[in-house]
C-alpha cells in the first residue's frame, strides 16, 4: 500500500522540478551536452519521463548538437530508458490494481488476452503510429501480463524511426536538408527487417511447439 503512495509523490515532486527548472536544463543541453554525454542522455530520459517539453524538441537539440547518428542514438536511449522505468514502476507499483478492473469488464478482458498473444507485433506497430500516446502503451502493457523482455525488446525497437526521425530534422535544419529523405528510405527498410525478423521468430516457435 505505501509503494502506491510513495510513487506519485515522487513522481509530483519531479514534475514539479522539471516544470520549474527546464528551461535551465534545456539551456544547458544546448550549451554544454556535448561534454557530458552520460548526464545529456539521463536528462533526456527525465524529459521523455515527463514531457513538460515536447521529446521531438529535445531530439531536434541533441540532433543539432551531436550529429544525426549519435544524436538520433541519445534520443532513443532517452525515450527508451523513460518507458521502460514506467513499464517498471506500473508493474511494480499497481499490476495487482490494473489487473482487478481488467478482470471486472468482459470485453477489456478478452481485448487484453488478444494483446497478450501478440503483445511483440502490437506494442511495435503501436510505437510506429505517432497518434497512439505512449504512456497508454506503457500503462496498459505494464497491466497486462506481457513479459518485461518482449516489451523492452518491441518498444524499443518501434521508437527507432520516431527518435532517428527527431534528430535528423535537428540535424538537418542546421546542415543538409536533404538527410530526410535518406531517412525516409531508412525507414521502410527497418520496417521490413523487423517484420521479417519477427515472421521467422514466430514461424520458429510454433514449429517448435
Amino acid at each position: 500500500m505505501k509503494r502506491k503512495i510513495y510513487i506519485p509523490v515522487i513522481t509530483a515532486l519531479i514534475i514539479a522540478a522539471i516544470y520549474m527548472y527546464g528551461e535551465q536544463l534545456l539551456l544547458w543541453m544546448q550549451l554544454y551536452a556535448s561534454q557530458y554525454i552520460v548526464l545529456t542522455a539521463i536528462i533526456a530520459t527525465l524529459f521523455a519521463l515527463f514531457p513538460i517539453i515536447p521529446y521531438p524538441l529535445i531530439g531536434g537539440i541533441l540532433g543539432a548538437t551531436f550529429g544525426p547518428v549519435l544524436g538520433a542514438l541519445l534520443t532513443w536511449i532517452g525515450s527508451s530508458a523513460a518507458s521502460i522505468v514506467m513499464f517498471i514502476v506500473v508493474r511494480y507499483g499497481y499490476q495487482d490494481w490494473g489487473n482487478k478492473i481488467i478482470k471486472r469488464y468482459e470485453a477489456i478482458d478478452k481485448i487484453t488476452t488478444l494483446f497478450e498473444r501478440n503483445a511483440f507485433i502490437t506494442i511495435f506497430f503501436a510505437r510506429l503510429i505517432p497518434v497512439i500516446p505512449s504512456i497508454i502503451v506503457n500503462i496498459y502493457s505494464a497491466l497486462s501480463r506481457v513479459s518485461f523482455v518482449s516489451y523492452a525488446i518491441a518498444s524499443s525497437l518501434g521508437k527507432v524511426p520516431a527518435m532517428i526521425l527527431f534528430a535528423v530534422v535537428g540535424n538537418s535544419f542546421v546542415t543538409n536538408r536533404q538527410d530526410i529523405l535518406y531517412f525516409g528510405l531508412f525507414y521502410l527498410i527497418f520496417l521490413l527487417v523487423v517484420l521479417l525478423g519477427y515472421h521467422l521468430w514466430k514461424k520458429q516457435i510454433e514449429e517448435k511447439a
